[in-house]
């Protein structure tokens, strides 16, 4: 969907959706150390669910989603179990958990846990490495709208989105972003779900509830056009179906930005009804995505349009496409793009700031300046926010692959390293700092290691690095219990504070 003419509509309404976020934004400002990027206030069980919901809601999930049904039918299947599932892995192991801990960020709960600095900055540096990858994802979605925006080719989008991304943030203080998030999800889920309503109503289907209503469209694909991708394990086996699915699911309830959110909540049950809440809203998009990717073949198959189903750049954008080619008015397509850079900007200002945390608390003074005072780690962070800011931008200018799948080698990593050190320091005692340590390197290399496979051949018989988590996080789990068989076991004390702070019993 190439344009080379700014979109003057639709450039407006975003505008107006930033002014609405800056305006909202300024109330607050970023004073102390203890409210850069890992505290907020408290807003509600729900507030805490949208919250989450739009943190959690990002281009890959906008735009990435539909993108990946578009194109690969039935196999996106696994992304939405997968992505769900992880939420419901975390409400039921580790939401109330992680909150008894009483931690900021990731690093912090395994350098507490596992008694050991260098458990805690190797933590660090896998989050910083996930925030990044991440973040390729989602400046990949920003520079896609963008180039749409303002008639500009993909690599100057990429540097003028990475300009927004960090101006807004810079404008409206790191506590305002975090506070915006409600705001963002509502705006999000408004500008996602009302367009969908409008096509499915002019294609004469169901239209009060589009996502159960767009069946008939992949009937009349099938039935008009000849079209079918819908059919399960059409495209890739049962077996790499379930590797991806299981990946995304440890992944979920492994990443940092997402873990983070349960620090904060005032009560475990807080903790607990936030993800219920977050769930319900994360499902709202997540039942939508699939009928974006439908009806986008459909309104090509009817316009004439040869059915593109090999350019990822045009599955990426098959959310926008598809309201384009409806003929509904520009302000829908504007309404999208607003949703489509609101999710974005959500999850990247989050990202960045989880990154800079685990810097400026876990790194900085730790390993570069000890004595650093709490306005010197404000600085620390802010300074390696952009400087995270710069790095992702210089690697989004390589187009890697699709949204979803970016974002996919992110859950990965985090799948084999975060979950399973999370997983056993809540629920094993007896897992200690050399067996985190271990399990932590060991998932890195099971991540990594299928990008070899161009030099060593018997690789290739590996899953893809997207999917290696269904394997990885077992592996890891047994080699941290090993290691940690093998060596002496944690301190009494976290023993005993595992058995009554986190488990509710006084053995010990």
């Amino acid at each position: 969907m190439a344009e080379s003419a700014v979109q003057l509509v639709p450039l407006a309404i975003v505008v107006g959706m930033f002014a609405l976020f800056i305006a909202s934004g300024l109330r607050t400002s970023s004073r102390q150390a203890s409210e850069y990027g890992v505290a907020g206030g408290y807003t509600g069980r729900i507030g805490i669910g949208a919250a989450i919901a739009s943190n959690w809601m990002s281009a890959a999930s906008f735009l990435g989603l539909a993108g990946m049904f578009y194109l690969k039918g039935y196999y996106a299947m696994a992304f939405v179990v997968g992505w769900t599932g992880g939420y419901v892995l975390l409400l039921v192991l580790m939401a109330t958990q992680i909150r008894r801990f009483g931690k900021y960020t990731a690093p912090d709960f395994v350098g507490f846990r596992y008694e050991s600095e260098a458990a805690r900055t190797l933590a660090a540096i896998i989050a910083i490495v996930i925030t990044i990858i991440y973040g390729v994802a989602q400046f990949r979605g920003i520079a896609l709208i963008v180039s749409w925006l303002f008639g500009i080719a993909y690599t100057p989008a990429v540097i003028v989105g990475a300009a927004l991304v960090v101006g807004f943030v810079v404008v409206s203080g790191a506590l305002g972003v975090a506070r915006n998030q409600k705001l963002q999800y509502f705006v999000l889920i408004t500008a996602f779900i009302l367009p969908l309503m409008l096509m499915a109503r002019k294609l004469g289907y169901f239209w009060i509830l589009p996502q159960f209503g767009y069946g008939a469209a992949i009937r009349d694909l099938q039935q008009q056009f000849g079209f079918a991708w819908s059919e399960p394990f059409a495209t890739v086996s049962s077996f790499h179906w379930l590797a991806l699915c299981f990946t995304l699911m440890f992944g979920t309830a492994g990443l940092p930005h997402v873990l983070s959110r349960f620090y904060m909540v005032p009560g475990i049950r807080d903790a607990r009804w936030g993800v219920v809440w977050g769930l319900f809203f994360i499902a709202l998009i997540y039942w939508s995505a699939p009928a974006y990717g439908v009806l986008a073949r459909l309104f090509e198959a009817r316009g004439g349009i040869v059915l593109n189903s090999t350019d990822p750049m045009v599955a990426d954008m098959a959310v926008l496409s598809a309201v384009r080619y409806s003929g509904l008015p520009l302000w829908c397509i504007g309404l999208l793009a607003a949703g489509g850079m609101s999710a974005a900007f959500s999850t990247v200002a989050g990202l960045l700031l989880t990154g800079s945390a685990s810097f400026s608390y876990d790194i900085y003074p730790r390993l570069i300046r000890p004595n650093a005072s709490e306005v010197d780690k404000v600085y620390a962070a802010k300074g390696f926010f952009l400087a995270l800011a710069v790095i992702v931008m210089a690697l989004s200018l390589r187009p890697w692959g699709m949204i979803a799948e970016i974002a996919a080698l992110a859950f990965a990593l985090a799948g084999n390293t975060i979950f399973p050190a999370f997983l056993l320091g809540i629920w094993w005692g007896r897992a200690n700092a050399a067996g985190v340590i271990s399990g932590m390197l060991a998932g890195v290399v099971i991540t990594f290691v299928p990008f070899m496979a161009g030099a060593l051949p018997f690789l290739s018989a590996l899953p893809p690095a997207t999917s290696s988590a269904f394997i990885g996080a077992p592996l890891v789990i047994l080699v941290m219990v090993a290691v940690s068989l093998l060596t002496s076991p944690p301190s009494e004390e976290i023993r005993r504070f595992l058995a009554r702070n986190v488990h509710d019993t006084t053995e010990e």
